[in-house]
C-alpha cells in the first residue's frame, strides 16, 4: 500500500519516511489508534516504503518488484500475524486468503469486521501459543531477498498470555534486520513487558477536512453533507462507513434521535419504553453508532447555542431540528449527558442488557435535559 492511498495523515505519513531515510528505525514498533484511523494501512505503507527500490521523496514508487509484490500482499519477506477462531485453524497462515481479499477490500476495518469475515458463528479470535511457535521459526530462517523482514502483528492485544510470553525474547532481541510493527487500538491491553519493547506511534483522528475529501471524491457526497458526516465520524472512516451503510440508515437515524428528545422532553415513559424496545432490535453495532450520532447531535446542539450555525456541521434537515432543540443543550449539562452516553456505549460493547441500557439513558437524559442553565 502506498502513503498515498491512505486517507490523510500528512505529518505521521512523512515522520515514518523520515525515520526510514534517516536510518532511525525502531526494531519493533506499536502503531496505536482506532481502526478507523488508519493504523493498518500506515503499517502497510511503511512496510512498502521500507522494501521499496525506488524510494521518491514522499512515498514508494508503486512500481519496482518489491512494490508490486506488497501490494498483492505476497512478498516473502512480509509476514501477518492476526486473530483466528481456534476451532476453525490455530495460526494465521491458513487465513491469508481472507485477510488479502480483507484488505484489498477495505483495509480500514476492526476485529467485528474481521470475526464476521471469518466465521458465521462470530466466534471470539484470538492470537494463541501455536502463532508464538511460527512466528519465532519464520524470523529466525534467512531473508528470501536478503533485506529486512517484517511482520505485521495485528490486534497484539488479542494474544493469550502464553504466546505473549513467548514473544518477549525475540521483540527484545530480533534477528538482524528484522521490524516488528505491531497494530493496536489500546496499547494498555498489552501486557507491559511488550510496551516496554516498542516505540510507541500514536495515530490520530483522520483531518476532518482529509476525510470530507475522500467522501466527496469516492461516495459521491455534496460538500455539505460530506462535512456533516466527517464531523460526526470525528475522524474514523469505519463510522463515516457505517453511517453510508444505506441512505435509510441515515434516515433512520435521525428520526430515531429525534423521537428520544421528543419522549424525553415530554416524560413519556411509554414512549420511551417503546423507543428502547425498538432499538434493542437492530443489533449492538448499529447501537452504538446510533448513540455516536447522538453525541455527534448533542454536540452540534451545544454549538448552535453558543454560537448559531456557522459553526456546526450538519445536514438541512438536522439544521432544521437543532433550531429548535439547541436552548436544551448548555454547559450545565453537556458534560453529563455525554458521560451518560459514553457509558452506554461501554455497557452495550460489554453485552449489557441493551432494552435496559437504552431504558436506564432515556431516563437519564430526561433529567438532564430538564435542567437549567444558571
Amino acid at each position: 500500500m502506498q502513503f498515498k492511498q491512505i486517507i490523510g495523515q500528512k505529518s505521521l505519513k512523512q515522520e515514518l519516511i523520515d525515520a526510514i531515510n534517516g536510518g532511525k528505525i525502531a526494531h519493533a514498533q506499536l502503531f496505536q489508534g482506532q481502526a478507523g484511523y488508519g493504523s493498518l494501512p500506515l503499517a502497510l505503507g511503511f512496510a512498502q516504503y521500507l522494501f521499496c527500490a525506488a524510494r521518491l521523496p514522499h512515498d514508494s514508487c508503486g512500481t519496482c518488484a518489491s512494490c508490486l509484490k506488497i501490494a498483492q500482499l505476497q512478498h516473502p519477506d512480509l509476514h501477518f500475524v492476526f486473530p483466528v477462531v481456534q476451532a476453525v485453524a490455530k495460526t494465521s497462515d491458513q487465513f491469508l486468503s481472507e485477510w488479502r481479499t480483507q484488505i484489498q477490500t477495505n483495509p480500514y476495518f476492526d476485529l467485528f469486521h474481521w470475526t464476521e469475515a471469518i466465521d458465521n458463528k462470530m466466534r471470539k479470535p484470538i492470537i494463541g501459543t501455536e502463532e508464538s511457535k511460527e512466528i519465532i521459526r519464520k524470523l529466525n530462517l534467512k531473508g528470501f531477498e536478503g533485506g529486512y523482514k517484517v511482520m505485521i502483528i495485528w490486534q497484539p492485544e488479542e494474544m493469550n498470555a502464553d504466546c505473549a510470553n513467548k514473544l518477549l525474547k525475540i521483540l527484545e532481541e530480533p534477528p538482524v534486520k528484522t521490524i516488528f510493527l505491531l497494530v493496536t487500538e489500546d496499547a494498555n491491553k498489552l501486557m507491559v513487558t511488550i510496551q516496554s519493547r516498542t516505540q510507541l506511534i500514536r495515530v490520530p483522528k483522520i483531518e476532518n477536512i482529509a476525510l470530507a475529501n475522500y467522501l466527496q471524491a469516492t461516495k459521491q457526497q455534496n460538500p455539505t453533507n460530506a462535512e456533516a458526516i466527517a464531523a460526526f465520524a470525528d475522524g474514523s472512516l469505519l463510522s463515516a462507513l457505517a453511517y453510508l451503510e444505506t441512505s435509510e440508515n441515515q434516515d433512520q437515524q435521525r428520526q430515531d434521535f429525534i423521537q428520544l428528545m421528543r419522549v424525553c422532553y415530554k416524560k413519556e415513559v411509554l414512549g420511551m419504553m417503546d423507543w428502547a424496545e425498538s432499538l434493542a432490535s437492530i443489533g449492538k453495532e448499529r447501537q452504538k453508532l446510533f448513540i455516536q450520532y447522538s453525541l455527534h447531535m448533542l454536540r452540534q446542539s451545544l454549538l448552535t447555542n453558543y454560537m448559531g450555525q456557522t459553526l456546526t456541521k450538519v445536514s438541512d434537515e438536522e439544521a432544521i431540528f437543532l433550531e429548535k432543540f439547541a436552548p436544551f443543550v448548555h454547559s450545565k449539562n453537556i458534560l453529563a449527558i455525554d458521560k451518560e452516553l459514553n457509558d452506554a456505549i461501554y455497557h452495550i460493547e460489554r453485552n449489557g442488557n441493551a432494552k435496559i441500557i437504552l431504558l436506564d439513558l432515556s431516563i437519564k437524559l430526561t433529567r438532564l435535559l430538564h435542567s437549567k442553565e444558571q
